[in-house]
């Protein structure tokens, strides 16, 4: 296994066409349904950064910005942006292309955390991540503080270890 993986070689992107079945009766487009849409593509994105089996530890920030239409086509776009011991942090951008115009508009974000597990389901360890692009580099940078959030919050971490945060204060 390569010691490092660029982000862009992480990069993951699914459609879909929002079809009857996949809307509320207001004819939006369902949570759930892209929940899981980008559950798919993240866990993609994460299998690429380590070539592994990955499951889905956390659902850690996602936006529902717009509302997602019947026929709308739905373009997710999943990025590692840092890697951890054996954990990922997975950056989506969801866009909608409106069937009649073509126009393509962000409608949602969201970052997932993927853990990459061996054959008995045990976290493993994967290649660290390279930035490539200055968007990418603050993903990165922004990374740590959001896990050591993702952390206290869970009871894994004392506040007062946790140093990327407390640097924000000081």
């Amino acid at each position: 296994m390569p010691k490092t993986i660029n982000a862009s070689q992480t990069l993951a992107t699914t459609s879909h066409i929002v079809l009857p079945e996949n809307t509320n009766t207001l004819g939006n487009l369902m949570g759930g349904q892209l929940l899981n849409w980008m559950d798919i593509t993240a866990a993609i994105s994460a299998h690429r950064h380590c070539r592994r089996v990955v499951v889905t530890a956390a659902v850690n920030n996602v936006s529902f910005a717009h509302p997602i239409k019947l026929g709308d086509i739905v373009t997710i776009e999943a990025k590692v942006s840092r890697a951890f011991n054996s954990s990922m942090e997975v950056y989506m951008q969801v866009f909608v292309e409106d069937h009649v115009t073509g126009a393509r508009t962000i409608c949602n974000e969201a970052m997932y955390t993927f853990v990459a597990v061996d054959q008995l389901g045990n976290p493993i360890n994967v290649p660290d991540l390279v930035p490539e692009t200055p968007e990418e580099q603050r993903r990165y940078d922004g990374a740590l503080r959001r896990r050591q959030l993702r952390l206290i919050l869970a009871g894994k971490l004392k506040p007062v270890d946790a140093t990327e945060l407390k640097a924000l204060f000081e």
